[in-house]
């Protein structure tokens, strides 16, 4: 099954670097299709403007395929109008009265038009695009299509997995209950489909006929042989990539992956009001307290704004630690590294 992954996408190792939304680098993206994987980048929140700058700038920086990701609307988002800020502005206000920060005013709108981002992918035509939180619509993928880019699809159940192979995506990333990030469920509850992976994949291999990879908990070469084991045609890695140096981690995010132990990360809203599953500090324990938290995409702008200069000034304590559970596995800082250490996983 593996030949058929690599076939599908042009690549050479059946590697797909996890996109991060807000965390993902040119260099790091560009490394991993460089080194033969599937290279991935995050554009949550991008405008079409700024998906065309950078899906021109890895397109400069790597001749070989690599895949962009955009997430769905799930119906559930707020809009600024449609939501009363002020208990959860004065939940954080000692946030950023701590980085010396005015409070926010509510922005026009929270997310950039998903259909001037699609637009803006088929566009400059990466090798693939991924979705996450949804079903892509039959328009988009007819688009894809018309223009050789694969579509990959998201879930986090069989049913989730079942509904994207019937709207004809490419592959299928079956993602445990182990994996960092948010949780991008979309038929039922994030809550309630909490699946681990060693259950969801080969669940998924059973009810699919697309090539199904396996994310969540794989970090080193006994993940990817237990994927393979488990039926999957290929891994997805974010922690272990994550904290490599060419990742668009803070220094304090990346020590904190590296110091991770099994049981350190917790499945929290607090930082964007969607599950998501990170290593707890101070921000997310003081939000957790309050008992405040904005909906969905609300509360992610609101902690957006102090998390971005909290970054700049490497305060670990004051920014999203997403990371899986398998963080501490993270053999190494360089990616050549890392990636070498999952190919020798891989079957034969």
């Amino acid at each position: 099954m593996s030949k058929t992954l690599l076939d599908l996408f042009g690549i050479d190792a059946p590697i797909v670097l996890g996109p991060f939304g807000g965390l993902s680098s040119i260099e790091l993206t560009a490394a991993v299709s460089e080194l033969g994987g599937l290279g991935s980048y995050g554009l949550y929140g991008y405008s079409a403007d700024r998906i065309s700058d950078t899906i021109a700038a890895l397109h400069s920086a790597t001749h070989r395929p690599f895949a962009v990701n955009l997430w769905l609307p799930t119906g559930d988002e707020v809009t600024p109008g449609e939501v009363d800020l002020k208990p959860a502005i004065e939940a954080v206000a000692p946030l950023y009265d701590e980085l010396g920060l005015a409070h926010p005013t509510p922005p026009i709108e929270f997310l950039p038009d998903l259909d001037s981002q699609m637009t803006a992918v088929m566009d400059a035509a990466p090798a693939a695009l991924s979705v996450v939180f949804g079903v892509p619509s039959e328009h988009v993928v007819a688009a894809a299509r018309s223009r050789g880019i694969r579509v990959i699809g998201t879930a986090t159940t069989v049913a989730e997995a079942v509904a994207l192979e019937a709207a004809g995506v490419d592959a299928i990333v079956a993602t445990g209950a182990e994996a960092g990030g948010h949780r991008v469920s979309f038929l039922r509850p994030a809550e309630q489909s909490l699946v681990g992976t060693f259950a969801l994949v080969p669940q998924v291999v059973d009810a699919v006929d697309v090539p199904v990879i396996a994310a969540g908990g794989v970090a080193d070469r006994r993940g990817v042989a237990a994927a393979f084991a488990l039926g999957a045609s290929g891994v997805q890695v974010g922690s272990a990539f994550l904290r490599t140096r060419q990742s668009a981690a803070t220094d304090a995010h990346r020590q904190a992956i590296a110091d991770a132990a099994d049981a350190e990360t917790v499945l929290t809203r607090a930082m964007s009001g969607r599950l998501a599953r990170g290593i707890p500090n101070r921000a997310m324990r003081e939000i957790e307290t309050t008992g405040i938290i904005a909906p969905f995409p609300a509360q992610n702008w609101l902690t957006g704004q102090f998390r971005a200069e909290a970054g700049k000034r490497g305060e670990g304590e004051l920014v999203s630690l997403w990371a899986g559970q398998a963080a501490g596995l993270a053999p190494s800082d360089d990616v050549a590294e890392v990636f070498a250490e999952l190919v020798a996983g891989l079957p034969g």
